[in-house]
């Protein structure tokens, strides 16, 4: 059993009783719940290094050199560019919303327009991405194991799995060390030979911007290697999702550090694609001089391309330092990725299951998944995976972002973010509605249904038919399905740190994430909310109940 109610006595009500690392949130990290103040101990700068930290992965060179090496120099690198303003403009939103209100991609979105069992499906989405990049950097870190080491592949994707989960399994405390003690090395590590080729090979730079590619794209502009391409970068869109899951902690903003919560916010956020983009580019740099001595296909994996850069300066060492280099990168994200993975997971089975074991075990079950996929040859398949993921990604987060940043201003949704289930409609047509719409056509038009060009672009135009549908629905509903009732308890001008103590398990949790319960007739967390399986929704139809006194401060 994940979860049991016993009789403390044969008066007092039944209480549930969590799974031991359900109930422990130094390795939960209020992984289903609102991020209760007294948890958020770090300070922004913490948050946004441990944050900027998942962005380390070498997949952005592959993802470059892919683009660029398909598509030539001019077609690709724009590609790349308009992609990032893309990603830049919808992640400031979200990002803003989630340091705000203290809650992760999954809770924002429930509350976004998509209802509560609503975002299951994006719940499957978020965690499909982690578990892709997963696979891709882990069959990164494979390469460099066998290129150093001669691990054969399958072993050496079996390590890249196990050396990440002690960090996963430990959450943010153990995440956040790990992202500030190796970030120096990364820092110069990445730097390394991007200087080794400016100093001795400068002219390189300016031969790059004449690269056609392999495949006869040519040097010029051509629309639809552009869009193409185009598509293949937005996959990374999705990567808000996980800086979202390390912002949640983020300190309350005040008077005092508005500023750096702002830059804070701004630089793990949406920020990441402006080193995410330079790394493409970077990395379709290196592919391009390494193409003559190690091929097309090593060409596309970071490690051979990085070691050709920095043999001129390293020597010896250099192939040792390039492994470690890689090694690094590879366990600083795809412990974004388990971590990030896991929470998704957790959240979509609690609501299916009404079970949680913890999530810990979701940890385990995301890199599973992905081991499997790099055991059956993933990364061979790079473009055709993440081009056609973007369609569908996009769709959702175009969806989230117009409920923020139109639907909420204009008062067509509640301005606050609703995440608890006795407060929400199942299923929330707005949002819900948007994405499947917009994630259809554009799937249809990625495979050609109506000519090369809407092909090309087809998840551009998954953004505007979410980002239209989204206001056009909401005015439709008169925004009925965001909300199946009031939240009567979280008033304006209440206390939003006191705490209240559970009906059902007996623990006392800050406001924000209790709601009130008609079948308890009290204060519910969410958590319990979330896993009762027979109170058959009872709130939604019964008046409020009042919470009760007193309430107890957090010491």
């Amino acid at each position: 059993m994940t979860e049991t109610l016993s009789n403390a006595g044969e008066s007092a009500p039944p209480k549930r009783r969590y799974a031991p690392l359900a109930a422990n949130e130094n390795r939960e990290d209020y992984s289903l719940r609102f991020a209760a103040h007294s948890f958020r101990k770090w300070s922004p700068f913490v948050v946004a290094t441990t944050a900027l930290g998942g962005i380390a992965y070498l997949a952005d060179f592959a993802i470059g050199a892919s683009i660029v090496l398909s598509y030539g120099f001019t077609s690709g690198v724009l590609a790349i560019l308009a992609a990032a303003v893309v990603i830049f403009a919808t992640g400031v939103p979200i990002a803003a919303a989630c340091a705000k209100s203290g809650v992760d991609m999954d809770l924002l979105t429930r509350g976004a327009g998509f209802g509560y069992f609503g975002s299951t499906l994006t719940s499957l989405v978020y965690a499909s991405f982690t578990v892709i990049f997963f696979s891709l950097e882990g069959s990164i870190m494979g390469q460099a194991f066998e290129l150093a080491l001669g691990i054969p592949l399958p072993v050496g994707y079996l390590l890249a799995t196990l050396i990440v989960l002690p960090f996963a399994l430990y959450g943010m405390g153990a995440v956040a060390k790990m992202q500030t003690w190796t970030q120096p090395l990364w820092i110069a590590g990445l730097v390394l030979p991007f200087v080794v080729v400016l100093v001795r090979e400068p002219g390189k730079f300016a031969e790059f911007t004449h690269f056609g590619g392999t495949e006869g794209a040519g040097a010029g502009f051509s629309a639809v290697g552009f869009g193409f391409g185009m598509g293949v970068a937005l996959s990374l869109i999705g990567q808000i999702g996980e800086q979202a899951d390390y912002l949640r902690f983020m300190p309350e903003k005040t008077a005092e550090n508005k500023w750096s919560w702002w830059a804070a916010v701004l630089a793990a956020g949406p920020g990441w694609v402006v080193l995410g983009a330079a790394k493409q580019i970077g990395g379709a740099l290196l592919a391009f001089l390494a193409l003559g001595v190690v091929g097309k296909t090593h060409a596309l994996e970071p490690i051979a391309p990085y070691l050709e850069a920095v043999k001129p300066a390293l020597g010896p060492v250099a192939l040792t330092f390039a492994a470690l280099f890689v090694v690094v990168s590879q366990i600083k994200i795809n412990t974004t990725n388990a971590y990030s993975g896991s929470l998704s997971f957790a959240n979509f089975f609690s609501r299916v299951l009404h079970r949680h074991p913890g999530r810990v075990w979701y940890v385990l079950v995301n890199c599973g998944i992905a081991l499997a996929l790099m055991e059956f040859g993933a990364f061979g398949f790079l473009n055709k995976i993440l081009g056609f993921y973007s369609n569908v990604a996009i769709a959702w987060i175009g969806a989230v972002c117009a409920d923020l940043v139109i639907a909420k201003p204009l008062g067509l949704s509640p301005r606050y973010i609703e995440f608890k289930r006795a407060y929400l409609h199942k299923i929330n047509p707005v949002g819900f509605g948007s994405m499947l719409v917009a994630s259809a056509v554009s799937i249809v038009a990625y495979f050609g249904a109506f000519g090369e060009f809407p092909a090309a672009f087809s998840p551009l135009l998954a953004l505007v038919i979410a980002i239209v549908l989204v206001p056009t629905l909401a005015v439709a509903t008169k925004g009925k399905y965001y909300l199946a009732r009031e939240n009567t308890v979280a008033a304006p001008g209440a206390d939003l740190r006191a705490t209240h103590t559970c009906s059902a398990c007996g623990d006392p949790y800050e406001l924000p994430d209790v709601a009130d319960c008609a079948k308890q007739d009290g204060p519910i967390c969410s958590l319990c909310c979330t896993l009762d399986s027979t109170c058959h929704d009872v709130c939604q139809t019964t008046g409020p109940v009042a919470l009760g006194l007193p309430t107890v401060r957090p010491a």
